[in-house]
């Protein structure tokens, strides 16, 4: 579904609530080909199960055998989702910004399995050179705290905390060493007007905001 104005919160991204006032209904095929690989979604938001300090995403496994994938892939102790489409918007669209979490297991200086491609090694150039077409991640805005992306190094860097927040705190549930903005911020507390958008009329019953 392209363009849909559900007329409720949706459950999912299967919801039926979806195809209400959609503009288009088409195989997801068209949709990554049409519009992803065509370079017109602007600003993309994906989850994570794990992120490193890239901004590389795996949505796919989790698994015993570190060293060897295969094997970890064939027999994880966890399988998840997988892609989903994540893969192709990560590649394709003109920013990305990550909704995740902030807990250790998350946010692992290795990842098990790369679904989705943040800024690969950091190395300036790295996805020009591959020939991927969006800017990759941008943000990542998690339950505690809020990080951007270092312009020169390409990673994650704490940008402001959440009232009540301590960056020593951000830093225990990150596995490596945290960049940290030069003064890092307090985040600034939703409006009273926002507040009610979703309150009111993105979730009056509470499904995600209670």
């Amino acid at each position: 579904m392209f363009g849909a104005q559900p007329a409720r919160l949706p459950l999912s991204i299967g919801d039926p609530t979806l195809i209400s006032g959609a503009t288009l209904v088409c195989p997801m095929a068209d949709l990554f080909m049409d519009y992803s690989r065509g370079g017109r979604i602007e600003v993309a938001f994906l989850g994570v199960a794990q992120i490193d300090r890239f901004g590389n995403i795996n949505t796919t496994v989790i698994g015993s055998h570190p060293d060897d994938l295969s094997a970890m892939y064939r027999s994880p102790a966890v399988r998840l989702p997988g892609s989903g489409g994540a893969c192709e918007i990560a590649l394709h669209a003109k920013k990305v910004y990550i909704i995740t979490r902030l807990q250790r297991r998350s946010f692992v200086e290795r990842l098990a399995f790369i679904t989705s491609v943040g800024h690969l090694a950091g190395r300036p150039g790295e996805r020009d050179a591959l020939g991927i077409r969006g800017q990759g991640p941008g943000l990542v805005v998690t339950d505690k705290a809020v990080f951007d992306v270092d312009p020169a190094t390409h990673e994650m860097r704490l940008i402001s905390v959440h009232p009540g927040v301590t960056v020593d705190q951000v830093r225990r549930e990150i596995s490596w060493p945290l960049c940290t903005a030069d003064e890092v911020q307090t985040t600034e507390p939703p409006e009273a007007e926002e507040l009610r958008i979703i309150r009111e009329e993105l979730d009056p019953s509470g499904m995600y905001s209670s």
